[in-house]
């Protein structure tokens, strides 16, 4: 039997994860790495390299395979300790597929097709020719989430509208069959949580842009995340101050970062650069962005080349997690009236 939501005997649990496609950037890193260090101390954590969500969009098999090792190895570079929590990767533990089917058939498709995220990806690629998986996405995140008990998702504002679907789903399930599933709640950082693109900074920074000043990677070296930095799109103004107004955008997407790799309050880092140009500005963030990266980039490079010790805790990760996912599953299907295969227990 699953450990049930009413057992006061354990942590409240998250999870949350990252897709492999592409490298990480600091919008990763400031919005849930960060964030995810922080919570495992109190908290009984689960956090994902998701392959399955990846794969909604083609993939090129062998920088998605290289993609899922480099994003473990920089999971555990920000901070985030393999005895503390357990990284693992999606496909490695069958149950998520599985319960992602399960709830698919009890989702309304009128529920997937309000999904934001889904309707803006289906417009750019025409939605007769997006995959159903992209539609589907959601639910499979549901699953990842409803598998583990979860009591908290950290994750960026733009995921808000999906773990409501995961609250929505779990709360049908458990109406329609009794009680399984915890209702999840939404955890958002207070600083960092939307990173905006440097070059277009009305749009979150993403992995898939292709321009070259779009985004800092987290392996990126010291002079190319400064000539990103300097590079990236201000306003014809000239006060530093933090604003909402979009057309100062990008002012305040580079006071945002600083925020988020200093700590320092909005206050105060007003007061810093009272009287200062732009440019004193960018010198300023590219210098905590350079200095906040590299302890992980130093214990990257050393952890990748460490030979199998990543496979090795992301085995141990996906073996832990079966110990959760594999209940729960095994409880659902019972209650769906399924019947048990012959020698299983």
């Amino acid at each position: 039997m699953p450990i049930t939501p009413n057992d006061q005997k354990r942590l409240p649990r998250v999870f949350s994860g990252i897709q492999p496609s592409g490298h990480l950037h600091i919008g990763n890193y400031l919005g849930a790495l960060k964030q995810w260090v922080k919570v495992q101390h109190d908290y009984e954590s689960f956090f994902c390299i998701v392959d399955l969500h990846a794969i909604t969009l083609p993939q090129d098999p062998q920088a998605l395979c290289a993609g899922t090792r480099e994003v473990a190895a920089l999971y555990l570079a920000a901070g985030i300790d393999p005895q503390k929590s357990t990284v693992f990767v999606q496909s490695h533990v069958p149950a998520h597929s599985e319960l992602a089917w399960i709830l698919g058939c009890l989702s309304p498709l009128g529920w997937l097709y309000r999904m934001t995220q889904y309707k803006d990806k289906a417009a750019k690629q025409q939605a007769e020719a997006s995959s159903a998986g992209l539609l589907f996405y959601p639910v499979l995140m549901a699953a990842d989430i409803l598998l583990y008990h979860t009591n908290a998702v950290p994750v960026g504002e733009d995921q808000r509208q999906h773990v409501e679907l995961t609250r929505d789903l779990a709360q049908r399930f458990n109406h329609i069959y009794g009680e399984v599933f915890t209702i999840p709640e939404v955890m958002i950082p207070l600083a960092g949580a939307r990173i905006m693109g440097l070059d277009t900074p009305n749009a979150k920074m993403s992995k898939s842009e292709n321009s070259e000043y779009h985004a800092v990677f987290l392996l990126d070296p010291p002079d190319k995340i400064r000539k990103k930095i300097m590079r990236s799109v201000t306003d014809s103004g000239s006060e530093i101050t933090f604003n909402d107004d979009p057309a100062r955008a990008g002012v305040n997407n580079l006071l945002t970062i600083y925020q988020a790799f200093t700590d320092e309050s909005k206050e105060a880092i007003e007061n810093r650069f009272a009287g200062k140009g732009y440019g004193h500005l960018k010198k300023a963030v590219a210098e905590v962005v350079v200095e906040g990266l590299r302890p992980l980039q130093e214990r990257y490079h050393q952890l990748i080349n460490e030979n199998g010790y990543i496979d090795d805790v992301l085995a141990q990760g996906a073996e832990r997690a079966a110990t959760i996912a594999n209940p729960t599953l095994k409880l659902v299907q019972e209650r769906i009236g399924f019947l048990k295969a012959r020698g299983k227990t």
